[in-house]
């Protein structure tokens, strides 16, 4: 069903022809010919919105949206009239009608306004709901969600936790690897230990041997004292390489030899030392395209890649949209002195068609940004970025034979590559392979996409 629905009018026959035409099209339809039987019916059941009309007698339709609304504001009411003028309309309005209909109007257009109503009140609850749940304490947002991915995930960290097997890591850019890292080592036994990560893309080729592995005082130019290496200063706890994609080749084969003997040599030393840490890798590349390619040894590969944990990107996260929404617009409103409480329903639905390319790093920044440009104390569409709010789905869905509603093949393409991206989780090595299209091709193409969207 797409809705229950109650009517309110005191001709009898437009309450049975508008139940008849909207059982039609799925809705579930209760009428009464009184505002009074209606309330009464209000107190008794409940309803995903009401359509009223507007001059009745006794109470009309102006008073009953009154009451309507004073006892409950998350119901949607729809007030219909023939007597459409602005006066009526701003009376309705400010009564708390959820929209205004003129007679004589199509049922398609009452149908297309209830699906809007029916909607508008089940997002409001579902934010009202995840606002009380998101002021929940917890340590890390990324794992903060009720999809099913996400159940799947903390599942499967609780299963691998507590043991001491590499684990690799993957997922896009921004989706949260490092605090499912920090997670796998807080609930393990090694949680009392350090955890330290490095990464591997963000520090220069020259100078990675030396963070990792240490080196003694002079070994190269600056060496003006001995430095311990992270293998070292992460004994007895974890130790994360993020980015491991990005690892130089030539430095492979000592990490690998570290991961075997566990045992590291610092640079400009004969002695080496011996480490206990638990190795978690992670990587939003596709590693094994860079075997195939040689960037990559086969055999650190298979090293680091013991237990496999892969972080769902955020726009197969359904709701969790709203919910990590929630908590980053609280966490960011008390830095920055905020009133802001939560999110306006149409902001949400905004929030939750967009597909998130920087995932949950890309939601937080989003939020963070509306909290410092709204003024009241819920975020509005106007507050969200441009990109957001004028989003094209990947999707294409025609309807009609309108010739507006036709796209050139470059759309056509565009959104038919994202879609398949989206379903193989953003391995591009197999969607380069359902595409028929080398991977370069596609990369290039990508890039395109990235640079219009900016």
């Amino acid at each position: 069903m797409r809705g229950r629905i109650l009517i309110v009018d005191d001709d009898r026959n437009t309450c049975e022809l508008l139940e008849t035409s909207l059982k039609r099209r799925q809705f579930e339809v209760w009428w009464k010919t009184s505002a009074a039987d209606a309330l009464e019916s209000l107190t008794e059941n409940d309803f995903d919105a009401v359509v009223t009309d507007l001059n009745m007698p006794g109470m009309d339709g102006i008073e009953f949206c009154d009451r309507i609304t004073a006892n409950n504001r998350n119901l949607p009411v729809l007030v219909i009239t023939a007597f459409g003028n602005l006066d009526t309309a701003v009376a309705a309005i400010r009564a708390g009608a959820y929209d205004f209909i003129t007679k004589p109007f199509e049922i398609e257009e009452l149908s297309l306004a209830l699906d809007r109503a029916v909607q508008h009140r089940m997002l409001t609850a579902e934010v009202k709901q995840l606002r009380e749940f998101a002021g929940i304490d917890s340590s890390d947002e990324v794992l903060l969600g009720e999809s099913d991915v996400m159940k799947k995930l903390r599942g499967l960290i609780g299963r691998i936790a507590d043991t001491d097997a590499s684990v690799l890591i993957t997922g896009e850019t921004g989706t949260g690897k490092e605090l499912v890292a920090k997670e796998l080592h807080n609930r393990s036994h090694r949680g009392a230990g350090p955890f330290v990560a490095i990464n591997c893309a963000a520090v220069p080729e020259t100078l990675l041997e030396s963070e990792l592995f240490g080196h003694t005082r002079g070994a190269f130019t600056d060496a003006r004292g001995e430095h311990v290496g992270l293998f070292v200063q992460a004994d007895g706890g974890t130790l994360f390489l993020d980015e491991i994609g990005s690892m130089p080749l030539g430095l492979q084969p000592k990490l690998l030899r570290a991961l075997q003997e566990r045992r590291v040599r610092p640079v400009g030393s004969n002695i080496e030392i011996p480490f206990d840490v638990r190795i978690i890798s992670a990587t939003n590349s596709d590693l094994e395209s860079a075997v195939e390619e040689e960037r990559f040894r086969q055999d650190l590969y298979y090293r680091i890649n013991v237990l496999l944990v892969e972080v769902p990107p955020l726009r197969t996260r359904g709701s969790d949209v709203l919910l990590l929404s929630q908590r980053f617009i609280l966490d960011a409103a008390r830095r920055m002195t905020r009133g802001t409480r939560g999110l306006d329903s149409v902001a949400a639905q905004k929030l939750l068609a967009y597909e998130w390319p920087g995932n949950v790093r890309e939601l937080q920044n989003c939020i963070e940004r509306a909290v410092a440009m709204g003024t009241g104390d819920l975020l509005m569409v106007e507050d969200l970025p441009e990109r957001i709010r004028n989003y094209r789905p990947s999707y294409l869905f025609l309807s009609g034979d309108d010739p507006r509603e036709l796209l050139t093949m470059e759309e056509l393409e565009r959104r038919y590559i994202l879609k398949v991206l989206e379903i193989v989780h953003g391995n591009r090595s197999e969607a380069a392979r359902i595409l028929g299209l080398d991977r370069r091709t596609l990369y290039r193409k990508l890039d395109r996409y990235d640079q219009q969207s900016q």
